[in-house]
């Protein structure tokens, strides 16, 4: 698997940082300084990001330098075209941390002992936030998007098990539409513009910037949906649990440099948009500029017991509909030490978030209570 990493991307911009050989994947290393200088040596962490804007902040990360300021060298796989394929990669021991939501519960329950150590894209503040999720529907499918019930009967994609697939359970649930009254279409976000074209499919569900860009791509096709808070979006960022355990203070660095480029790009949403169109391959530049207004509301790395919420209400979700097993234990999976710790030790870096309920808000020894957590958290 080929890599970028902070400080090949230094090299290639021009930067004083000298190339450094180091092995693929299998956990933190330490770079040996090989220029006779004094810099200080870096860890070397893989990461994996899928192609999509929500994911941007492991780029971003690099492009700011805000790993390198942690003392990480971090490298970046290929994007992956799916969830389910950074999560195999990281089984694999390919990557260190990957970028992964709804389908970390299937892999949780399928034995990858997996934890949860920060958002990559949802809300502390909040149980339901979905605006980078979007339906866009082909010329002459009779779907209308102020008469909704008019998806009774299509064909519509989404990727099964992923975040996707939960915003068409949310939907339909609002609606009052069983799930079995549409034909879902396990579709990958790459083949939903030709699916659409050929009218193999009514519409397509997915996340930014694949709603903009088919509507693009694709003539006479509209956006008749845009977020509307029927989920929790849930998206994680993720590592096995052995590795968390022995690289404690790495990931602490990780996360805090994370939390950096997230602000950096809430704070600069136009650059962010450039960017995207350097690490999202044939991204239009309007494309990504009107995806980032979407993505930079739903950038806030903090865990709360709103989280546990959302994940618990999710992973219920999919369970109902035989997608997961029932019983899913979320508690298990939270990890939330090293984020509470960068919150108290660095709050500047989340200062321009919205407030986390007082009820909400957790420490490292949290025990979650549903109950609890759902009276605490406001729906949207």
């Amino acid at each position: 698997m080929s890599h970028l990493s902070s400080r090949r991307l230094a090299v290639l911009a021009g930067g004083p940082l000298a190339l450094l050989l180091a092995a693929c994947g299998g956990g933190a290393t330490i770079d040996d300084d090989v220029s006779g200088g004094e810099a200080p040596q870096l860890v070397t962490v893989d990461a994996g990001y899928v192609s999509a804007v929500d994911q941007l902040g492991l780029p971003i990360g690099l492009e700011t330098g805000a790993f390198e300021e942690q003392g990480l060298d971090v490298r970046l796989a290929q994007p992956f075209p799916t969830g389910v394929d950074s999560l195999n990669a990281l089984q694999a021991g390919e990557v260190d941390f990957i970028q992964v939501g709804t389908p970390a519960i299937g892999a949780a329950q399928r034995g990858l002992d997996l934890v949860l150590l920060g958002n990559y894209s949802g809300s502390a503040s909040q149980r339901a936030i979905d605006d980078t999720m979007a339906v866009v529907a082909r010329p002459g499918s009779g779907i209308n998007g102020e008469d909704l019930a008019t998806l009774r009967g299509k064909r519509i994609a989404v990727s099964i098990g992923s975040i996707n697939h939960l915003y068409l359970i949310g939907l339909l649930q609002q609606l009052q539409i069983p799930v079995d009254e549409v034909e879902v279409v396990n579709t990958a976000p790459p083949d939903m513009p030709v699916a659409l074209q050929t009218s193999g499919i009514d519409a397509a569900i997915v996340w930014d910037p694949w709603p903009i860009t088919i509507a693009q791509q694709v003539q006479g096709a509209e956006e008749v949906v845009r977020g509307g808070g029927y989920i929790p979006y849930v998206g994680y960022i993720v590592a096995m649990r052995e590795f968390v355990e022995q690289n404690p203070d790495v990931v602490t660095r990780f996360l805090t440099a994370r939390a950096a480029a997230d602000q950096w790009m809430r704070e600069n949403p136009d650059e962010a948009a450039e960017a995207a169109t350097r690490w999202l391959p044939g991204t239009a530049p309007e494309v990504a500029s009107e995806a980032m207004q979407y993505n930079v509301a739903q950038l806030d790395p903090r865990f709360s017991a709103c989280n546990y919420a959302a994940l618990d209400t999710v992973a219920q979700m999919l369970a109902d509909q035989g997608v997961t097993e029932p019983g899913f234990e979320v508690a298990d999976r939270f990890v939330p030490g090293p984020i509470t710790t960068v919150v108290a030790e660095r709050p500047e870096l989340f200062d321009d978030l919205p407030a986390i309920p007082e009820p909400a808000r957790i420490g490292a020894d949290y025990a979650y209570d549903r109950e609890a957590a759902l009276a605490a958290c406001p729906a949207t």
